[in-house]
């Protein structure tokens, strides 16, 4: 008999905050703390939106060199405040592209926020649709996705711990 492992179809990354959940929460609920998850080596363009409701979206212009920019942001699954925040990652206008009328097709997003005395831990999930190809998983995550998200919750990281520095 041929065991064949399972294969890969997403990803975890886990960060400690030294804030509260509540303030991390902000961070991923209110548009005008959001501006972390922007390139910070590039000028905002355009609001940030944010309908923070289930079936409610967030969008933003994310800014990667001179050559490339596209919307983000995704569709909102579950809501739990202060504890979880899941939802389908894109934008219909933009990357990584979804339709609003098959959101199982697209990657989710949970957002886990754990107390840990004074501080967070944050574990973000990113899981790709069971509908991909292996193929498709593949590039995906060869494609820097994992790599993109680390940077982009490190900024959400020091952004915190610099907020703490200045209360």
């Amino acid at each position: 008999m041929t065991r064949t492992a399972k294969m890969e179809r997403g990803f975890t990354l886990t960060r400690v905050l030294d804030a509260p959940r509540e303030d991390v929460f902000r961070a991923w609920a209110e548009p005008e703390l959001l501006e972390w998850f922007r390139n910070p080596a590039f000028p905002a363009r355009g609001p940030i939106e944010v309908d923070l409701r289930v079936g409610g979206t967030w969008k933003l212009m994310m800014v990667v060199d001179e050559e490339t920019e596209y919307f983000t942001g995704g569709v909102y699954r579950e809501i739990v405040p202060v504890e979880r925040l899941v939802f389908t990652w894109g934008a219909s206008d933009g990357w990584p592209k979804i339709d609003r009328d098959r959101l199982d097709e697209a990657p989710l997003v949970t957002v886990l926020l754990n107390e840990v005395g004074d501080r967070t831990e944050l574990i973000l999930d990113v899981a790709l649709p069971d509908q991909w190809s292996d193929d498709s998983v593949r590039a995906w995550l060869a494609s820097g996705t994992r790599e993109g998200w680390g940077q982009t919750i490190d900024r959400l990281v020091a952004g915190v711990a610099g907020a703490a520095r200045r209360d």
